[in-house]
C-alpha cells in the first residue's frame, strides 16, 4: 500500500481486513486476519493492531462483540495505493473486445453500454451522454407527423442522434420543413453547438417566417439536455448494505430522479480519466453508502461523456476500476469507428 503514516505491520493487517470484508461482507476479527493470512503475527499482535487501526480512523467496531470493518478512510488508502496495478485479464478484455466488435447507432450503443458494464461488473452501470451544446454539429433533419408535429433529428459529428417531437406553430408543408433543415445544416454545418447558441440562430435573411424561427428555437432546445443511461439498478439488491429499507429506498431514489446523479457525474467529466469517490467523498448523502467508480471517453481527443459503476464501497475496486477504464476506451473507439462508417468528415 501507499506511504502512510501507518508502519509495515498496520497496512498488512488493513489490507487484510479490507480484503476479507470485500469478500464476506461480514465486520471482520483478529482470529480471522492470523488464520487466514500469513503475517506470522499472533492473534494477539493483530487484535492490538487493529485497536490501533480503529483509533487511527482506519476501521470501526459496528457492534462491542463483533469485528472490524473499513472506514472510508481506510478504502481511500487502499484505492490510492492500486494505481498502476490493477489491470483485466487477458480473458476479460477479450470478452469486452467481442462484446463491441460490431458498431450501433450511438444512441443503442450508450443504452448498451450500461447493460453491458451492469453485467460485467454486477453493480450498477451508469452511462452519461455528451450535453450536444459541447459537440459539433453535422445535419439536421425534419419530419413531418399528424396534427402538426415533426420528428426533429439532430445529427452530431461523433454520429450521435437525438430526437424530439415539437410541435409546429403553423402548419408547414413537406418541402418547407425540408427547405429549413438544409437551410440550418448549411449554415452551422461544422460548428459547435456552443457556438450556435451564444448566437442568434436565424439571422436577417436566414428565414422566410417568425414560425421557421419558433421551429429553430425548438430544436436549439435540445442541444441542452442530458440523457443519463442505467443499467442493472436491480443488481443493488444484492448487497447486505442496501438490505436496510431506507438506505435502499435513498439508492433508487437517486437512480429514478436521475437529477442529482446527472450533476454529480457531470462535474466528475470535467477531469479526464478514471476517479473513484467512496462512501462521504460524496456530497449527496444518499450515496454516501455507495462507491463511485467513473472513467471519461473521448472523441477527437476531447471528453465527450462518462460512465461507470455504483456499488457498495467493498466493492473488489482492483477488477472493478480496470473493468470502467478498459470500457471508457472502447467506448472512445466505438464512437470513432461509428464516425467514419457514417462518413462525417473531421
Amino acid at each position: 500500500m501507499v506511504q502512510t503514516e501507518l508502519n509495515e505491520r498496520a497496512l498488512q493487517v488493513l489490507q487484510a481486513v479490507i480484503l476479507d470484508y470485500i469478500r464476506t461482507a461480514e465486520p471482520v476479527g483478529s482470529q480471522a486476519v492470523a488464520k487466514h493470512y500469513a503475517f506470522k503475527l499472533s492473534p494477539a499482535t493483530v487484535r492490538n493492531t487493529m485497536a490501533e487501526l480503529e483509533e487511527r480512523g482506519y476501521l470501526t467496531q459496528p457492534h462491542t462483540s463483533a469485528g472490524r470493518v473499513p472506514t472510508d478512510k481506510a478504502y481511500r488508502l487502499y484505492v490510492n495505493a492500486l494505481s498502476g496495478q490493477s489491470q483485466l485479464s487477458r480473458r476479460e478484455v477479450d470478452r469486452l473486445h467481442r462484446a463491441y466488435a460490431t458498431t450501433s447507432p450511438v444512441d443503442d450503443l450508450m443504452d448498451w453500454t450500461a447493460q453491458e458494464l451492469s453485467r460485467f461488473s454486477h453493480y450498477v452501470a451508469v452511462v452519461l451522454a455528451p450535453p450536444l451544446k459541447q459537440t459539433v454539429f453535422a445535419r439536421l433533419d425534419l419530419t413531418p407527423l399528424p396534427d402538426d408535429q415533426v420528428l426533429a433529428l439532430v445529427v452530431t459529428d461523433s454520429g450521435w442522434v437525438t430526437s424530439r417531437i415539437i410541435t409546429l406553430p403553423a402548419s408547414a408543408s413537406t418541402e418547407r420543413l425540408v427547405d429549413l433543415a438544409r437551410s440550418f445544416t448549411g449554415l452551422y454545418g461544422g460548428k459547435a453547438f456552443q457556438e450556435i447558441l451564444d448566437r442568434p440562430p436565424l439571422q436577417p435573411g436566414d428565414a422566410a417566417s417568425g414560425s421557421d424561427a419558433e421551429i429553430i428555437n425548438q430544436v436549439l432546445s435540445m442541444l441542452r439536455d442530458r440523457n443519463l443511461y442505467i443499467g442493472g439498478a436491480i443488481n443493488i439488491l444484492d448487497h447486505p448494505e442496501f438490505w436496510d429499507l431506507s438506505s435502499m429506498r435513498a439508492v433508487f431514489r437517486t437512480f429514478e430522479e436521475k437529477r442529482e446523479l446527472i450533476g454529480l457525474l457531470s462535474e466528475r467529466a470535467e477531469e479526464s480519466g478514471v476517479s473513484v469517490m467512496i462512501g462521504r467523498e460524496n456530497p449527496y448523502e444518499e450515496m454516501q453508502e455507495c462507491s463511485l467508480v467513473t472513467s471519461t471517453y473521448t472523441y477527437r481527443d476531447r471528453v465527450l461523456g462518462i460512465l461507470g459503476v455504483v456499488g457498495p464501497k467493498r466493492m473488489p475496486y482492483t477488477k472493478v476500476v480496470p473493468l470502467v477504464d478498459y470500457t471508457a476506451k472502447l467506448v472512445s473507439r466505438s464512437l470513432a469507428r461509428l464516425s467514419q462508417d457514417l462518413h462525417i468528415p473531421s
